[in-house]
């Protein structure tokens, strides 16, 4: 069954848990050793209530929100994000949007990420290519 989407259609949202394990392995593969996403006497001292998710992190929640739109990680053209809030670690971060642009085969997705507790964390778009 095709879907008919325009302008203004929602997208699935997704979500993640980023628990300590999560966000830990997460910077031990990206060589991210930044105490403020692990040490919580640390992160005090930069201003922050608790550990931080890393923007990466939460970029790759946006990448997977265009993929599932798109159909697949191969229709995903491009993803742009700016963090506006610490997400701390322990929060689910959700990415949801709508599609705010048609042009010929590809697609623009306004994108935004909010923590369990409502906060915006992050803003973003991506260009898809429908592949399903």
């Amino acid at each position: 069954m095709t879907e008919t989407v325009v302008v203004g259609t929602p997208i699935e949202s997704v979500a993640l848990v980023c628990d300590p394990v999560r966000v830990l392995r997460f910077g031990a593969s990206t060589h991210n050793s930044h105490r403020i996403h692990y040490d919580a006497s640390y992160a005090a001292t930069e201003g922050l209530s608790a550990p931080v998710v890393m923007a990466q992190l939460q970029g790759t929640l946006f990448y997977r929100a265009a993929a599932q739109f798109a159909g697949g990680y191969e229709g995903v053209v491009s993803v742009s994000w700016q963090n506006r809030a610490p997400a701390p670690v322990g929060t689910t971060l959700e990415v949801s949007g709508e599609v705010t642009e048609m042009n010929g085969e590809k697609t623009t997705l306004t994108l935004r990420e909010h923590s369990d507790d409502g906060v915006l964390c992050a803003v973003g778009t991506a260009v898809v290519v429908r592949v399903c």
